[in-house]
């Protein structure tokens, strides 16, 4: 278990990670740290998206229960709006959210964050 309570290889994990260009790459993984460290060191398993806007800092993650869960809130966090994913980020300071049995949650707006026009 790692210092944050996470169990990395005993549960699927959704990442969003600030790029140098401040614009944000939204993952899955079962590893977060090593996930990040390959997007910041690797050419050939970082992302093609983040290969080119490094170093990346790893700001949000929530852990799943399976891969299936994770992959549909990674698909809810990409439709999200850049000021809804700040949001997100800002409730959460230490960058982490413990997800309940896996179940995915509807994405909510928050409060304030009229429309779906992405800045």
């Amino acid at each position: 278990m790692t210092h944050d309570g996470f169990s990395p290889m005993t549960s699927w994990h959704v990442y969003i990670v600030r790029c140098t260009d401040d614009t944000f790459y939204t993952g899955i993984t079962r590893d977060v740290e090593r996930r990040v460290e390959e997007h910041n060191t690797s050419n050939l398993l970082a992302a093609s998206y983040t290969r080119s806007r490094r170093p990346v800092t790893l700001v949000y993650r929530e852990s799943s229960a399976t891969r299936s869960a994770a992959s549909k809130r990674e698909y809810e966090l990409k439709q999200m709006t850049r000021r809804e994913k700040v949001a997100l980020i800002a409730q959460n300071p230490s960058g982490v959210r413990r997800k309940g049995s896996g179940g995915t949650r509807q994405a909510q707006k928050p409060s304030g964050v009229k429309g779906s026009v992405r800045p």
